[in-house]
């Protein structure tokens, strides 16, 4: 009786592996992959500030910005983002500049593409949550220690934009917003809450 279910296990096993082994060779070829693209983007940018929250001794900043973002599967991608702004005379005597990083998700979809010779131009909306660093110079940032000219902190950004494509490569970033979010010194709650604007050109490399 042992024997016999022993005899029984062994059958079962072996036709269990020829099962697997059957299965195995019909999904040996390798998978699909999403197909992975690469944007690139340069922007002129502004970016509303002020010296102290609920007290507008507002300015604006301008520079410009790069951003990159590397799209993995239907729509989300990995971005990071550099920016740089300066402005004069915030107050008297006072100037300010800046740089900031920042990397984090972003979600991309394309509202509308055009039809025969024009099927390469599309209009997309991205929305993006990015975080990094700040670095503050040639400015003024009083603490509990005095005023010193230069300071960083923890940068965070949330907004989108839209990019409107001519053809399959190239297109121009027709709006970007985005609200920043701070923490460098200021004598008072030690946080900022910028809004920043941009729009420039933009490139598309991949499907």
């Amino acid at each position: 009786m042992r024997n016999s279910i022993c005899r029984s296990v062994l059958f079962a096993s072996a036709g269990l592996m020829l099962v697997i082994g059957a299965w195995a060779q019909q999904n040996s070829a390798p998978p699909k992959h999403a197909p992975v693209s690469t944007d690139l983007a340069f922007t002129y940018t502004a970016e509303r500030g002020e010296q102290a929250p609920g007290n507008c001794g507002c300015f604006w900043l301008q520079g410009f910005g790069v951003d990159a973002g590397l799209t993995f599967w239907k729509g989300l991608a990995i971005a990071a983002s550099f920016n740089s702004g300066h402005a004069s005379n915030i107050a008297p005597g006072v100037n300010l500049s800046k740089v900031q990083f920042a990397a984090g998700p972003r979600y991309t979809y394309t509202a509308w593409t055009g039809r025969d010779a024009a099927a390469n131009r599309r209009l997309q909306l991205f929305g993006q949550g990015l975080f990094g660093g700040v670095h503050a110079y040639n400015g003024a940032f009083p603490g509990s220690s005095g005023v010193v000219t230069s300071a960083g902190s923890f940068d965070l950004e949330a907004g989108g934009g839209l990019n409107l494509f001519f053809s399959k490569a190239l297109g121009v970033r027709l709006l970007e917003a985005d609200y920043v979010r701070t923490s460098l010194p200021n004598n008072a709650s030690n946080t900022q809450n910028d809004m920043r604007l941009a729009f420039g050109i933009t490139w598309h490399i991949g499907h």
